[in-house]
């Protein structure tokens, strides 16, 4: 039985962690999804917020830390929900920009009866490894080779961050997915070879290879310049280097 004490630190718990969800940046919601958390029926919250400017984002409606979507109908949707789906994933944006409130929501989601993941490109290392606790899965973008991430995102210190990260989600031993967007402008063919040794090296086993997709990308140029990129032989030198590498669909017969 709880003091009085006691149930007043609880009260004041639970109201502290209502007050930190109250102002979790959130621009949208997907009610129902099977890819974003592989083999769970999940759904998909996105922070709103990103301190990287990616040029093939395809959700760089996000970038800015704008709420469009509150708590309060996130925990209604949730309670309709239960036993229907699996999972909540959230993703992004960013959701190590606002690690605190997803931290809390994360363990909101896993008392409501959910399992939880989370889609990062790991900004924060340190911030990931305290929410790595409160996770069943996650989705790990990586950019480039990690001298090269500063082309990509506009972040100087972004592939030391992101080369943190990634020794943060493998050294936990969680599951976890490895992905990379492909767009030939920003990763040319020595770049990935060099991007899939270094992995391995690592002790990446799998890595699934991504086409970019025009929708939602800011830099028309960009989107206007994309073309195959994913030839036979590139296939062949890289499942040579990662004999369990993902690549496209379309390349299954050229390969």
């Amino acid at each position: 039985m709880l003091g009085n004490g006691d149930s007043e630190g609880v009260q004041a718990g639970l109201q502290a962690r209502a007050d930190v969800l109250a102002a979790i940046r959130l621009g949208g919601l997907v009610p129902w999804s099977t890819v974003d958390y592989p083999g769970h029926q999940s759904a998909v919250l996105f922070c709103a917020g990103c301190p990287w400017r990616c040029a093939y984002c395809h959700n760089s409606h996000l970038w800015l830390p704008r709420a469009d979507v509150s708590w309060a109908s996130v925990q209604a949707f949730l309670a309709r929900r239960r036993g229907l789906l699996d999972a909540v994933v959230i993703s992004g944006g960013e959701p190590l920009a606002q690690a605190g409130p997803v931290a809390s929501a994360l363990a909101a989601i896993r008392e409501a009866g959910f399992k939880t993941a989370l889609h990062t490109a790991g900004v924060a290392p340190h911030r990931l490894a305290k929410l790595l606790p409160l996770l069943d899965w996650v989705g790990l973008d990586i950019k480039a080779p990690f001298d090269r991430y500063a082309a990509v995102t506009g972040s100087r210190r972004s592939g030391a961050a992101a080369r943190a990260a990634l020794d943060e989600v493998l050294t936990s031993g969680i599951a976890c997915e490895l992905r990379t967007t492909v767009h030939p402008d920003l990763l040319s063919e020595a770049d990935l070879v060099a991007m899939v040794t270094e992995l391995r090296g690592l002790g990446v086993e799998r890595l699934i290879l991504k086409d970019f997709r025009a929708q939602g990308c800011a830099d028309a140029v960009l989107a206007a310049s994309y073309r195959p990129w994913l030839s036979a032989a590139l296939a062949g030198r890289l499942r040579a280097v990662m004999p369990a590498i993902v690549l496209p669909d379309q390349v299954g017969a050229a390969a």
